[in-house]
């Protein structure tokens, strides 16, 4: 059978558009509308369709078909960072544009347009019949931009889903990711006594104060994660975040730091807070003068080259493609991170640049995202079987 691309295109190219629309950005990351949308198109389909919220206005769709083993669950994040200052773009983030060749708006690469290849293979094995094995279940989630527990985490949390394979929808520009870092933020407050500036030895300065943890930690950590490194990953620290003082001419009483702490695959976050912990509690401030806070922890995690899922992809993708599929590492983290203690097989696939997201002009080429399109029903088809294809 001809696969018209053209079609392909010009109905994902559509969708897009249609997703774009929704404002998701995150604060607040609302996906009310857009969750609500999804629903009804795969309502329709005949998927037996959820929609979860933990929080109000943070929703997260669940479409299953077919029952028992495998378990393959796709995922794809509907929010969105936000559009910074609109004057920097050339055109609306919130109405797409398409050159012919790149569509541009909020979101195109990360992750609304794996969203629409999604929705376009849920179609495809709804309009065949479903899965002749298995379940296929697609989940369109929200806050995962603030590496919150209102998305993915919350539908694991409930058991909405419990998946034997899951497949991340991250802007890989279709190539696989089977490997990831944790992710680690602990928060660090120092405390003083404030005083006039005119006479700053009257107080305790907290800024002070957590410079001089800032530098311990920071020689401290350097000297521990130089050598820490796993193929092309690094286990790496850094300081995101700083706040302090109520007025230049105070001796401020309160100082507050976010740190931000990447982990290689067998590093474990809970270790590695221990560690932050144990270098702070060195630093020879005194005790009762510093707090330290673990703010939300994950493990990375890494697959295997010839796991079903990962098999299967680079079989559909050679044959679409015409070559091998290529083998990447990510840079920040995705949804994956919540399954790391579940062993089951982990994948990120996509189309899009991941540093194309959350920047100004945000794009994605449409070209890819008909590769990722075709690749991923064909893949989908090889490992459970679809109820159309047999029937001839």
């Amino acid at each position: 059978m001809k696969i018209d691309k053209k079609e392909i295109s010009e109905s994902l190219t559509k969708e897009l558009i249609n997703l774009i629309r929704f404002d998701t950005s995150y604060p607040p990351g609302d996906t009310t509308e857009i969750a609500n949308y999804i629903y009804k198109i795969l309502n329709e389909c005949g998927y037996s369709v959820n929609i979860h919220e933990k929080e109000k206005g943070l929703a997260n769709v669940v479409a299953t078909m077919g029952e028992g083993s495998p378990s393959l669950v796709l995922n794809t994040h509907l929010d969105t960072v936000g559009p910074g200052d609109i004057k920097n773009w050339k055109h609306n983030p919130f109405e797409a544009t398409f050159d012919g060749k790149m569509l541009y708006g909020l979101g195109a690469a990360n992750c609304k347009g794996s969203g629409v290849v999604q929705l376009w293979v849920a179609r495809k094995i709804a309009k065949k019949g479903g899965p002749v094995k298995g379940q296929v279940t697609f989940t369109f989630v929200t806050d995962e931009e603030s590496l919150g527990s209102n998305g993915t985490a919350f539908l694991r949390e409930k058991k909405a889903i419990s998946p034997d394979m899951l497949l991340i929808g991250a802007p890989t520009n279709n190539s696989i990711i089977i490997e990831e870092r944790g992710v680690l933020w602990v928060e660090i407050v120092t405390t003083g006594k404030s005083a006039h500036a005119g006479e700053p030895h009257f107080g305790d300065n907290a800024i002070n104060r957590m410079i001089r943890i800032c530098d311990h930690l920071d020689k401290e950590m350097s000297r521990k994660l130089e050598n820490r490194t796993y193929r092309s990953m690094r286990s790496t620290i850094n300081l995101g975040k700083i706040e302090g003082g109520i007025n230049t001419n105070v001796v401020p009483s309160f100082c507050r730091i976010e740190i931000d702490r990447r982990l290689l695959p067998e590093e474990d976050n809970d270790k590695a807070f221990l560690e932050i912990q144990n270098v702070i509690k060195n630093s020879g401030e005194p005790e009762g003068s510093y707090s330290i806070k673990k703010l939300r922890g994950t493990n990375g995690f890494s697959g295997k080259e010839d796991s079903v899922l990962v098999k299967s992809i680079s079989k559909s993708y050679k044959e679409i493609v015409g070559s091998p599929i290529e083998f990447t590492n990510a840079i920040g983290v995705s949804d994956g991170r919540y399954f790391s203690y579940d062993d089951i097989e982990i994948v990120n696939f996509g189309p899009g640049i991941g540093s194309a997201g959350h920047s100004v002009n945000e794009s994605v080429e449409i070209s890819k995202l008909v590769e990722s399109a075709l690749v991923l029903n064909s893949a989908l088809e090889n490992i459970l079987g679809i109820k159309g294809n047999h029937t001839n």
